[in-house]
């Protein structure tokens, strides 16, 4: 009887444990969701979340899923550089690197030679497609065990909303969720190089003989009230506009993802409408137990 009395006891502990932690999952949550309405902001998903705490600042529809354009180009950078492949060697771009899906447009002719690690560079800082194309082909084994190896890594770090169809993030079949790209911006500022390529300001390569010049496709790298570890933007008509970046403000490293912003400049403002509202606000300090 005692032992009855003592098993029951414990499941009742247990259940108003379970429960108190829901509670203070739901209280954060709702904390975060309640947020956004003091910041006006035009992207339909959200999500600012503390880097080292993972705390939640800020969210809005942060779990549905959606295609993410080049955003999908961190995961293309990570898997190349994971290969182990010689980044000074030199590649070939070719006609199979044309994008016959969206039609979009590159000053990289077929013919065109860079090495691994130009290619990288002009994917990441100006989201190159082309480029990205000529990565995945030259991959071992080619584009297809390149894609392949972007699912597996997907699936490695816990990135269970996440599925891509191909390297470059023209497929609108590439899609994921806020959440999911909070860990793969986690994950990319690991590599020196990606946060490196993500955040220069400008570059010029020789193709053809000819000096081609780019530049970042974040305008708020060129902002001095900015502080960005890493950062990567993304377009297309199904996606939105988007941005992903890896940040400090008012001395804490946030992770911030804006998806499907309406408008060209408006991912952009709404940045800056959350670092300001940030800075302004006792969130951060709020957040920190």
């Amino acid at each position: 009887m005692q032992e009855e009395s003592q098993r029951q006891l414990h499941t009742l502990e247990k259940i108003v444990a379970g429960v108190a932690l829901l509670a203070v999952l739901l209280l954060t949550v709702g904390f975060a969701h309640a947020q956004t309405h003091r910041v006006f902001l035009r992207s339909n998903a959200v999500l600012v979340e503390d880097v080292h705490s993972g705390k939640t600042i800020l969210a809005k529809n942060s779990d549905e899923v959606m295609p993410i354009a080049s955003i999908t180009k961190l995961m293309s950078a990570m898997v190349l550089l994971d290969s182990g492949v010689d980044m000074n060697e030199r590649v070939v771009v070719s006609r199979q690197d044309i994008d016959h899906l969206k039609g979009t447009h590159s000053r990289l002719r077929p013919g065109t030679v860079l090495t691994r690690s130009q290619l990288l560079l002009l994917a990441l800082m100006a989201s190159e497609n082309r480029a990205a194309f000529a990565l995945a082909r030259t991959y071992p084994g080619g584009t297809t065990a390149f894609v392949a190896a972007m699912n597996a890594k997907a699936h490695a770090l816990g990135m269970d909303d996440t599925h891509y169809a191909g390297p470059t993030g023209l497929n609108p079949k590439n899609v994921s969720s806020p959440r999911d790209l909070a860990r793969l911006v986690k994950a990319a500022t690991q590599y020196p190089l990606i946060r490196e390529y993500t955040t220069r300001e400008r570059a010029r390569v020789e193709a053809r003989g000819r000096m081609l010049s780019y530049h970042n496709t974040n305008r708020l790298i060129r902002n001095r009230h900015w502080d960005i570890d890493l950062s990567k933007t993304g377009y297309i008509s199904e996606a939105g506009r988007c941005l992903v970046m890896q940040v400090k403000v008012e001395s804490r490293e946030l992770i911030m993802v804006l998806l499907d912003s309406w408008g060209r400049y408006s991912r952009f403002g709404d940045a800056n409408r959350i670092r300001k509202w940030l800075e302004r606000s006792s969130v951060l300090a709020d957040s920190r137990g």
